[in-house]
C-alpha cells in the first residue's frame, strides 16, 4: 500500500510538470502574436496614384511605322593567304666576245664558192617485174572418133546375173598429152547402178596412146560403151 501511494504521487508530479510547461509555452506564443499585431498596426500606409497617359503621344507612337531589327551580321574570320617566298636565281653574266673569238668564228664559216655542190638525189630502183611459176595452158579436149587404147573387159556383177541385169553404160574420158586417162564419167547410165560401176571400174585400168595431130600430142575426148549381155 505504501509503493501504490509513492507511485500516484510520482505520477501526479510529472501531469503537473507537462501542464506547466504546455501553459507556459501558451503564454509565449500569445505574447509574439501580439507583439506582431503592434507592429503591423504602426506602419505607414503608402497611397500610389496612377497617371493618365497623354492621347496625343500615344497616336503618335501608333502611326509610326515598327523598327525592323538590326540583323546580325557575322564577320567570317578568313585566314590570311600564305605568300610563297620566291628567292631569286642569279642570271648569267653575258661576256663580250673578244677579238679572238670573232676572228676564229669567221674563218668557221664556209663560203658560197667552197661549199659542196649537193649530191643528186638517188632515183629509186625499178621494181623487177613479177616472175611467176611456169604454167602449161590446157586446151579444151578435142572430140576425137577413134583412139589408140587398150580397154579392159569390165566384170559382169554376179548378183546382176542372177537377176538378169542387161544393159549398156556408156563411159566419156579425156586423154592427156602423156596419154594418162583423165576425167572418167558416167556419159550413159545402164539402168542399173551395179553395171555402171563395173564400166567405170573397168575404164580406170584401161590405157591409152597420145593422140596426135602433125606430130604434137592434143588432149582428146571419147566415149566408150561398155555392153553387159547375158548372152555373150
Amino acid at each position: 500500500m505504501l509503493f501504490a501511494a509513492g507511485a500516484d504521487r510520482r505520477v501526479a508530479t510529472a501531469i503537473a510538470l507537462v501542464v506547466a510547461l504546455h501553459a507556459t509555452l501558451i503564454a509565449i506564443v500569445l505574447t509574439r502574436r501580439d507583439a506582431s499585431t503592434s507592429v503591423a498596426l504602426g506602419s505607414h500606409a503608402i497611397t500610389a496614384e496612377l497617371l493618365q497617359p497623354d492621347p496625343v503621344a500615344v497616336a503618335a507612337a501608333a502611326s509610326l511605322p515598327p523598327t525592323p531589327p538590326k540583323p546580325v551580321q557575322r564577320v567570317a574570320h578568313a585566314k590570311p593567304a600564305v605568300q610563297p617566298t620566291v628567292r631569286p636565281v642569279p642570271l648569267p653574266v653575258a661576256q663580250a666576245p673578244s677579238e679572238h673569238q670573232n676572228e676564229t668564228a669567221a674563218q668557221a664559216l664556209p663560203t658560197p664558192s667552197a661549199a659542196a655542190p649537193s649530191a643528186p638525189e638517188a632515183s629509186p630502183p625499178a621494181a623487177a617485174p613479177a616472175q611467176g611459176k611456169p604454167t602449161m595452158e590446157l586446151s579444151a579436149p578435142k572430140n576425137v572418133s577413134h583412139l589408140d587404147c587398150r580397154i579392159a573387159q569390165p566384170d559382169y556383177p554376179m548378183l546382176s546375173k542372177r537377176r538378169g541385169e542387161t544393159g549398156t553404160a556408156s563411159v566419156s574420158f579425156v586423154v592427156g598429152l602423156s596419154g594418162q586417162i583423165e576425167d572418167i564419167r558416167l556419159q550413159k547410165s545402164s539402168g542399173y547402178s551395179r553395171l555402171d560401176d563395173a564400166a567405170l571400174a573397168a575404164m580406170r585400168d584401161s590405157s591409152c596412146k597420145p593422140y596426135k595431130e602433125n606430130g604434137e600430142p592434143v588432149r582428146a575426148a571419147y566415149t566408150q560403151p561398155f555392153d553387159f549381155s547375158l548372152h555373150n
